[in-house]
């Protein structure tokens, strides 16, 4: 019985998440789930994209967690427009899902984004399981977080559009494998792995480029 409920949910979501991609299609916005553990960097990650591409590239963020506002000032600091949605408000849930994004939409300029990112609540679990109505996810990780992360979420990574690994500068003071982690996510995924550090920007420029050909496929042309 649970197993048919969990069923019925996820369809629903899923019927909810077609409506949120053909707004975005409408608006002309490639929209990208960011997806990773917390503390694995993502706000940080948007901070320094924002600061390189933007107002270039015409960015927005729905800024997901269970409680305070933080992520979404953050961002709004940069100079993005960006909402937040607190999910102890709605039950507490441990992740986005397309009626939560659905409403925060109704809160941006759409007309002003081209590339709109959505940072999903800090897990590696849930968040794979529901579609936002988003184009493309990303997965971060970081080297504190070890190099069996793949191994480990291996749903999660397998639907990854892109693998971003995040906090390289800390290699050298662990055991972290470059090589092992590598292994462990091409035996789920073919997605680019972008390695870089969100404090220090060192390997920044990968992950960037492919962000602006993502705009350029999916989006409004330059």
């Amino acid at each position: 019985m649970r197993v048919e409920v969990l069923e019925r949910i996820l369809k629903v979501n899923d019927a909810l998440a077609e409506e949120v991609r053909a707004a975005l299609d409408r608006a002309g916005i490639v929209a990208v789930n960011v997806i990773g553990s917390p503390g694995s960097g993502k706000t940080a990650l948007l901070e320094q994209t924002a600061a390189v591409l933007h107002p270039r590239v015409r960015l927005g963020v729905i800024e997901g967690d269970i409680a305070t506002t933080r992520d979404a000032e953050r961002l709004v600091r940069c100079g993005v427009p960006a909402v937040q949605i607190e999910t102890r408000l709605v039950g507490g849930a441990c992740h986005l899902d397309a009626s939560l994004v659905r409403m925060a939409l109704a809160r941006l300029r759409l007309e002003e984004i081209e590339v709109l990112f959505v940072e999903n609540v800090g897990n590696l679990v849930c968040p794979s399981a529901y579609g936002l109505g988003e184009h493309l996810r990303v997965v971060v990780a970081s080297v504190p977080e070890g190099d069996d992360k793949p191994a480990k979420y291996p749903a999660t990574f397998a639907r990854a559009s892109a693998v971003v690994l995040n906090k390289v500068d800390l290699l050298p003071v662990t055991d972290f494998s470059m090589a092992a982690f590598a292994e462990s996510l091409r035996a789920v995924s073919a997605a680019p792995l972008f390695p870089l550090s969100a404090r220090t920007g060192e390997g920044l420029g990968g992950w960037l480029a492919w962000v602006e050909a993502q705009r350029a496929d999916w989006g409004r042309a330059p």
